[in-house]
């Protein structure tokens, strides 16, 4: 059974669903990781297809958070979160993943009331010949009965992680 914060007890089996993503990047591990954790970076890829980035904000430390806005294009905005609880460079990121408000308050997926609040997402970096391939981990914390929409979205999340690595492999074949 897990642990309240998503993670397995020793010998135990996950009964929470879980999404495994992983993608081959053309740039160094270090190039990759430095995408994912510095503001700037951030800045130029991170988000759906289509949306513009508005501010964010980046404290890299376990308990530290990016916090972040993006504006949809006809004109919503949207403010997500990471909460890091473990950074090893350049290879592993331990972070919790939401909805929030401008606050940094935990807040509903804005398309759907039965979203799970959390996830817990791991993303493990391995570089191999100059490449990088990513591999993204993620499970809900606490999912309800209600809070099955994550298993069944799991195709559309995959397809919206797609557009959002396509925008980072360009970024990283520019840098």
């Amino acid at each position: 059974m897990p642990g309240s914060d998503g993670s397995a007890a020793a010998g135990a089996t996950l009964s929470q669903p879980e999404l495994c993503i992983t993608r081959v990047f053309e740039a160094p591990r270090e190039l990759v990781f430095q995408a994912w954790t510095d503001v700037e970076r951030l800045a130029r890829w991170w988000g759906p297809k289509g949306f513009r980035w508005v501010s964010a904000k980046l404290d890299l430390r376990p308990g530290g958070m990016f916090h972040y806005c993006l504006q949809a294009p006809n004109g919503q905005e949207m403010w997500g979160k990471f909460v890091y609880r473990e950074i090893v460079r350049p290879e592993r990121l331990v972070f919790v993943n939401s909805f929030s408000d401008a606050n940094g308050n935990t807040i509903r997926a804005p398309f759907s009331a039965d979203w799970p609040l959390e996830i817990l997402n791991t993303l493990t970096l391995a570089e191999h010949g100059g490449k990088t391939t990513l591999t993204l981990e993620g499970r809900p914390i606490n999912m309800t009965e209600k809070e099955q929409t994550f298993r069944d979205a799991f195709k559309s999340v995959e397809q919206g992680f797609a557009g959002t690595f396509d925008q980072l492999a360009e970024y990283l074949e520019k840098n």
